[in-house]
Parts: C-alpha cells; sequence; structure tokens
C-alpha cells in the first residue's frame, strides 16, 4: 500500500486541512467589514510570531512595529524593502553566500548602488569585510538570515551591530526561519522584517508578510517606490485592516489560520520542536553515511529549518536523478541544489507541522533511495540515530 504525500520541500510546506479548509469560505469583498476581520485575525497573529520568536515567549522589542500582510511573495516585500528606503544615489550593502543573499543584492542593483560581501555559498560571511563595507553613507544593509539555498543561519547580532553604527537600515529576509526559528528584533537590530506565508508559517504560497519597527517608516519615500509596493499607502491601509490594492481573499484567510495555529501551540514549543527535527535529520544523514553541505564554522550555525546534504560521487551530477527518482516513487518529495549548487547537494525542510514519524521516514527514505542508486548506506542505522535525536 502506497504512503501518503510527504512534503518535505523547503516551501511551500504541508499546511493543515484547517488552513485548506479557510480558503473555501464564501467569497466576499475585500473593503468588507468580515474581510477587515481576517486580515485583523492575520495580523495579531503575525506581531505575536514577529515579536516573539525567542525561547522564552518574551517579546524580543521594546520599541515594537507593525506588520503587513502582502499580495505576493516574499520576493515582493525584498523590492519593497530596498525601493522604498533607496532610490538613484542611494547605497545598499548586501550580504551573499546563498541564492537568496544573491536575489537581494540584484534587487539593490536595479535601483541603487549595491555593494557586495561575498562567501561561497554554504560558508560563513566574513563580518570583518562587513564592517569595512559599511560606512556613515550606507543606506541599507541586507541579510538573508536563513540561507534556504544552503541550510545555513548567518550572523544577526553582529551584522546588525554595523548596521547600527552606521546608522543603515538593517533589513533581514527572515523567510525560512520567522515562525520556526528565534528571531530576535532588538539584539539584532532589525529595522525590518520579511516572511513568506508558504515557509515556517505553513500557510499556501502567494502572499507575504512583513514587519517595519516603529519610526522607520520616517525613511520612506513610496513615490519612488513602485506603485504596487508604495508602503506608506500599505500602512495608511493597515490601519482599517485593508490593503492598497485587491486583496487575496482565500489566502489571507488560509494566513489567519496558520498563525492562529501558531499562537495556540506558542513559539517557545514550535523553535524547540524545530530545532529538535532539525537535529534528528543532521544526525540521521550523517550517522548513514552521509556528508552534509554546509559549513558552519565562523560567526554561523546550521539551519533549524532546513538540512542540506551533499550527494555522493555515485549520485553526483548527471547520475543525481536515480537519487531524486528514487525518493519520489516512495511518495516523497525533496529539494535538490539551487544554481550551480543543481546535482551536487539534496535539501530537506522540517518547517510547519511535521510529526516525528514524518521526520523519520524522510531519514528512511532517503537511505533507501540512496541504497537503489549503488550509494553504500547504512539506512537503518541513521534511523535510529534520527529517533534518539527527537527523543532527547
Amino acid at each position: 500500500m502506497t504512503e501518503d504525500f510527504l512534503l518535505l520541500n523547503p516551501g511551500p510546506v504541508p499546511v493543515t486541512d484547517e488552513v485548506l479548509q479557510s480558503m473555501a469560505e464564501p467569497m466576499v469583498s475585500h473593503r468588507s467589514a468580515e474581510f477587515e476581520a481576517v486580515y485583523e485575525r492575520a495580523q495579531d497573529g503575525l506581531d505575536y510570531v514577529f515579536e516573539h520568536s525567542s525561547l522564552s515567549g518574551e517579546s524580543t522589542t521594546a520599541e515594537g512595529g507593525t506588520s503587513l500582510v502582502l499580495n505576493g511573495t516574499a520576493t515582493m516585500g525584498m523590492e519593497a524593502a530596498i525601493t522604498n528606503l533607496v532610490g538613484e544615489g542611494g547605497e545598499v550593502v548586501s550580504l551573499v553566500n546563498g541564492k537568496f543573499g544573491r536575489r537581494f543584492a540584484r534587487i539593490a542593483d536595479r535601483y541603487a548602488s549595491c555593494t557586495r560581501v561575498e562567501a561561497d555559498w554554504g560558508e560563513s560571511i566574513p563580518v570583518e569585510a562587513v564592517a569595512d563595507a559599511v560606512t556613515d553613507d550606507t543606506d541599507v544593509v541586507t541579510l538573508v538570515h536563513n540561507e534556504t539555498s544552503t541550510g545555513l543561519l548567518n550572523p544577526g547580532t553582529e551584522i546588525g551591530e554595523i548596521a547600527r553604527e552606521h546608522d543603515a537600515t538593517f533589513v533581514v529576509d527572515g523567510v525560512t526561519c520567522i515562525g520556526g526559528d528565534e528571531f530576535l528584533m532588538d539584539e539584532w537590530n532589525v529595522d525590518i522584517a520579511i516572511t513568506d506565508a508558504q515557509k515556517a508559517l505553513a500557510a499556501p504560497p502567494g502572499i507575504s508578510a512583513m514587519w517595519v519597527r516603529h519610526g522607520v517608516e520616517e525613511r520612506f519615500d513610496g513615490e519612488a517606490a513602485p506603485f504596487y509596493e508604495d508602503l506608506d499607502w500599505h500602512l495608511r491601509k493597515e490601519e482599517s485592516h485593508q490593503t492598497p490594492f485587491t486583496s487575496a481573499v482565500p489566502l489571507f484567510r488560509a494566513l489567519a489560520v496558520a498563525v492562529e495555529d501558531i499562537v495556540a501551540e506558542t513559539m517557545p514549543t514550535r523553535i524547540r520542536r524545530h530545532q529538535r527535527q532539525a537535529a534528528a535529520f543532521r544526525a540521521g544523514f550523517e550517522a548513514m553515511g552521509l556528508e552534509l553541505f554546509a559549513n558552519a564554522d565562523g560567526p554561523t550555525e546550521l539551519s533549524n529549518t532546513v538540512t542540506s546534504v551533499s550527494l555522493p560521487d555515485e549520485v553526483y551530477g548527471d547520475d543525481a536523478p536515480d537519487f531524486f527518482d528514487g525518493v519520489a516513487e516512495r511518495n516523497v518529495s525533496i529539494s535538490g541544489g539551487q544554481a550551480h549548487l543543481g546535482g551536487q547537494i539534496f535539501r530537506v525542510s522540517n518547517m510547519g507541522h511535521l510529526t516525528s514519524e514524518q521526520v523519520l521516514r524522510g531519514v528512511r527514505t532517503v537511505g533507501e533511495a540512496m541504497a537503489d542508486a549503488g550509494v553504500d548506506v547504512e539506512t537503518e542505522t541513521g534511523v535510529e540515530a534520527a529517533r534518539a535525536a527527537l527523543a532527547e
């Protein structure tokens, strides 16, 4: 008997039946009181997630901020942050050690002068080089905290301190960590944070969210930004729990349910669960004889929501489909590497609401598919190591 489909991609992630069912409710106007109530529910839940993502569950910010829901994925949020903060002649420093750090820099290139501080994908950002690159003329510093393409957590504290010293606005992509791991607003001096519905918030793809620290809106120039991404306008409309343009009503409903689930679970419990499951994936893959891809040396850590693993020689490059086909045959979906890492790594996610048994199934599936493709792995050893990590 075929097991149920298991989605282990780092987005979109599995969503609950309640989230799915919320999208089937009768349609209403995006200017109705019914919709405004939905937006308010989503916003209240997002405020909690953005501002209480710590192991203590206490607020991570004394100043507070405003949560916005955007009618577009997180790339829209990244572009909105850049374009509302800089114009022609503006200066951005973007930190790049993976695909999404590179995306932030490519967005900045279109609207301002962008200086990249780079490291090999999967390696630590050189903090000393960041300190050299950021000056009093820098308007914005961008960081991808959890680099989805490599499974590495980049340093928030160190980079935030540098940005604050030079009065630069610190914009952080928290797409695959917010809702699943710690995110410390004041400790990291975060001015704007961006996340996506389809990642650790465990909602459907298509909309995203942004948190703006109180006072940062004074730096916005909405008229210089793209019409659709005028954050001044978004902030004015959110006061009445609306968006400037037609809202994706079913997706807003789904997001409201998803963030209410997070509030019910509580962020400390959710963070610990994600950390435990990520440790289980790492322990399982290493115990069966595979090698993790990302290098946590330096001011960084391995991700607690995305695990990246190097493909062995037997299934490397052109031979990678032998492994990925074996995973798919077991009704499981995982991701390969992006850009030049295609055929070099695979990635699994534990974002959302995975159970311990689903994590163990993921470990077993990888081991069995590797073995079928001719890789000498110890599948059962890996599964037992993952089980032990989950029990800790």
